[in-house]
This record gives structure tokens, sequence and C-alpha cells, in this order.
């Protein structure tokens, strides 16, 4: 019985040859007329996908920890470009003027009937509104 392979479309002979009592093993005879034996598909070694999880690993680094990063730049250029009566919202929504800033901690105005006045902290500040506007 004859049969072809798809890689190089050479006719193969099937044998059935008894290898020990009981057991049968088969052999693929090439019946190329150079008398090459058939060619098993190489593998690609690890060490070409090597390449593809350096590169997921380059990604994950600037998606996990330069993100983060950026922001908190951002965030520390707000703080600094903050000064007295800027309007400012803090993070826990509370809308007031900078009366005074000291350090790390900021005074506002919240009330101007009531002349009610709050310390924050710089890191309290959400968003300068009197940047926003311009």
């Amino acid at each position: 019985m004859l049969a072809k392979t798809e890689a190089n479309d050479v006719p193969l002979h099937i044998t059935s040859e008894p290898v020990s009592e009981g057991q049968a093993t088969t052999m693929v005879q090439s019946s190329d007329p150079n008398g090459a034996a058939a060619k098993a598909p190489e593998q690609k070694p690890f060490g070409s996908w090597l390449w593809i999880y350096v590169a997921l690993m380059i990604l994950m680094v600037f998606v996990f920890f330069r993100g983060p990063q950026k922001q908190k730049q951002e965030r520390k250029k707000l703080v600094q470009s903050l000064q007295k009566n800027d309007r400012v919202q803090t993070i826990g929504g509370i809308f007031g003027t900078i009366v005074d800033i000291k350090d790390d901690e900021i005074t506002l105005k919240i009330d101007e009937s009531n002349n009610t006045k709050v310390k924050v902290t710089s890191s309290a500040i959400g968003r300068n509104l009197s940047q926003d506007k311009s």
C-alpha cells in the first residue's frame, strides 16, 4: 500500500515487522529515488519565543509602573502651582478659596458669610478651579 506525505509528496511504503512476541511496530520507508528519508517538520526552539516574552514584560512595566508614575508627577505639578486666592476643590468635594499655604498645610476659606476656614493637607486638593477656567 502506498501513502504520500504532504511535505514533499514522496510515496511511502508502510510495513509491519514484529518487535517481540505479541507486539508489532509500523515502519515507514521512503521510496524516494535518491534514497533520502522523509524529513519530519522542524520545531522552533524555545529561544525564538523568548523575545515575545521579553516584549510582554517590557509592556507590563510601562502599563503598571509608568502610568501611576506619570499621575504622581501631574499631582506634584498641581500642588506646586497652587497660590493664594485660587479656587480649589478637595478630593472630599469641598469647594474653597486658598487663604494660606504653609509647607504641606493649606488653609481654605469655605464660607464667606461666617468666615469659616478649614486646614487640609496638599494631597487633599483634587483640582484647581482657577486654572480650569483659563
